[in-house]
């Protein structure tokens, strides 16, 4: 049951991924393809009325966190309570900054509101990638399963390591670029005229940048983290998520060049779930590595709850599943651009 309730969990925050990175990624391009009112009125439009409902995934994440592996949650948020509030902020300018902008009708009430959501959106991103990094390098935790991390000390990544260093902000560099792109193919495929040209171009441009980042982050995490990938040679599940990598980004980089925006669009989620699932699959057991000493790194073994609270956990999680992925299928089927 203890992998089952972890492969609950990679599953919720990979669609969070998946789903917030093309909302975070129009954040990002909110001025890039709309160059006026109306255009980047259509960006808003094309996010519709799931963006809110796309950061439920990540409440039910820490949710099952909490139920599942409550030491492994209460050491996170100990550990990265400023980045926390940092997240919850940006999540929360971002949602204000899409409701308030048409509240009046004001040209400078407007722009103050599009530059907020583009700014937040940028943020965002970066704070994900910097947070990914951090699970895969590990954290300064001790032989009580406590850690303190500042944002950065110096850039090193071993021993009391900061938020920010090298590899971290590779990571975020990484990330910002994959959700443009992403966000850059959901707008082609949702969008029409300008924004929709706009878009298709900025994608063309960005798929080819994202695959040599994502190169060169695969040689750095073979450095930071070697066991990683010595992990997913053990692990079949590792093999059909790289192999999920390799399609989505030839798909995204192929059919984005023809104009093939739906199978573009396609391969840019497997892209995201494949990288998700393969890194998963590659530092299981452990949850919270230790930039210390390995040995007081969190596993899932571990951190633990008791085997009733994990089969109640499991049982409830299908039906939740079910019913969030059929209203999502309905709204994004039958939404129209321009029905806000």
């Amino acid at each position: 049951m203890i992998e089952a309730a972890y492969t609950v969990l990679v599953v919720m925050l990979t669609v969070f991924l998946v789903l917030e990175g093309w909302d975070f990624g129009a954040g990002l391009l909110h001025f890039v393809v709309g160059r006026n009112e109306a255009e980047r009125s259509a960006v808003l439009d094309a996010i519709g009325p799931l963006w809110l409902w796309n950061e439920v995934w990540l409440v039910a994440f820490g949710g099952m966190t909490f139920v599942a592996f409550p030491s492994v949650l209460a050491s996170a948020f100990s550990g990265f309570y400023l980045a926390f509030f940092l997240l919850l902020w940006c999540l929360i300018l971002r949602g204000v900054a899409i409701e308030a902008r048409n509240q009046l009708g004001d040209p400078l009430w407007r722009e103050a509101w599009d530059v907020t959501f583009a700014a937040s959106s940028l943020l965002l991103a970066v704070l994900i990638g910097a947070a990914l990094g951090n699970v895969i390098r590990g954290v300064p935790l001790d032989s009580r399963g406590n850690f303190a991390i500042p944002f950065f000390t110096d850039f090193g990544v071993r021993g009391r390591v900061g938020i920010l260093d090298w590899y971290t902000l590779s990571t975020a560099t990484f990330v910002v670029s994959l959700f443009a792109a992403h966000g850059a193919s959901f707008l082609a495929l949702k969008t029409a005229g300008p924004v929709h040209e706009r878009s298709g171009q900025v994608a063309r441009r960005l798929w080819p940048v994202v695959l040599v980042l994502l190169a060169a982050t695969a040689v750095e995490t073979a450095i930071v983290r070697p066991d990683l990938f010595t992990g997913m040679t053990h692990r079949p599940a590792a093999w059909i998520a790289l192999a999920a990598v390799g399609a989505g980004a030839s798909t995204a980089l192929v059919c984005q060049a023809s104009g093939r925006d739906r199978a573009a669009f396609a391969g840019s989620c497997a892209l995201i779930s494949g990288l998700m699932g393969a890194g998963a699959a590659g530092v299981f057991p452990v949850m919270l590595h230790s930039t210390l000493a390995p040995q007081d790194s969190i596993s899932a073994y571990a951190a633990s709850t008791d085997a009733y609270s994990l089969r109640l956990a499991l049982i409830w999680w299908p039906f939740a599943v079910i019913l969030s992925l059929g209203y999502f299928w309905f709204v994004f089927r039958h939404y129209r651009p321009g029905a806000r």
